[in-house]
């Protein structure tokens, strides 16, 4: 189990200490949701799509997805 502190300031900011920042993934502009229950408080990243889908077809402009819509593709460019 990690440890680290964070002091709170007056307007109820903190400072993620950079090893649980890296642990938990995030980085400047996300959301962390903390969550509380009986056994104490927790917090996560939120993350409201797959951290992979802004990558999605990003190399292959013009080309559909899938494997038919590819398959097509060459056939065009083979001019069949």
């Amino acid at each position: 189990m990690t440890q680290r502190r964070a002091r709170i300031t007056s307007k109820g900011q903190i400072t993620v200490p950079r090893e649980i920042r890296r642990t938990l993934g995030v980085g400047a502009g996300d959301t962390l949701l903390f969550e509380s229950d009986r056994s104490g408080v927790h917090v996560r990243p939120l993350r409201a799509a797959s951290p992979f889908a802004k990558y999605r077809g990003i190399g292959n402009p013009g080309i559909p997805s899938g494997r038919e819509g590819i398959r097509r593709w060459f056939r065009e460019m083979r001019g069949e």
